[in-house]
């Protein structure tokens, strides 16, 4: 199993196979409008820019930490695109453990052997979807933590 082996809904509602994926790492964040975390947005874009095509960002809207992402899945593609130019995947807003968590994140945390604790948890994952990395909230996207790791699979 690998997170490329999921379909999923994109924001606009439709229906995204992973396997399209294959190939390329992917940094998967849980993101959130409303959180002191949010400004990562902006470095989750520089981070999808610097690598231009070799990795994807896919971002995963949540609010189960603090119910800061209330909005509809419309209005966080709004917020997201309008402040922070975000052109990497946006994903329908989704639980990111407990009862209802998502596929996606039910294999990223049984793989980490950790789940998000607050938004912007980042996992890394290789070409073949198999994970590399869990970075806790305060690890910024173009941190070398996950940089460095990236760089070995580029």
């Amino acid at each position: 199993m690998s997170l490329y082996d999921f379909v999923i809904k994109d924001i606009d509602g439709n229906d995204q196979n992973l396997a399209i994926l294959k190939g390329k790492p992917s940094l998967v964040v849980n993101l959130a409008s409303k959180c002191g975390f949010t400004p990562q947005y902006k470095e989750l874009q520089q981070f999808y820019e610097k690598y231009d095509g070799k990795v994807e960002v896919l971002g995963f809207p949540c609010n189960q930490f603090g119910k800061q992402e209330p909005g509809t899945d419309a209005e966080i593609k709004e917020f997201a695109c309008s402040r922070f130019d975000v052109t990497f995947k946006l994903f329908s807003k989704i639980d990111v453990k407990g009862e209802n968590i998502s596929p996606v994140y039910k294999f990223l945390n049984s793989e980490a052997k950790v789940e998000p604790k607050w938004n912007f948890h980042k996992y890394l994952v290789d070409k073949e979807g198999k994970l590399l990395g869990s970075y806790p909230s305060q690890v910024k996207p173009l941190d070398e933590k996950i940089t460095s790791e990236l760089e070995k699979y580029l």
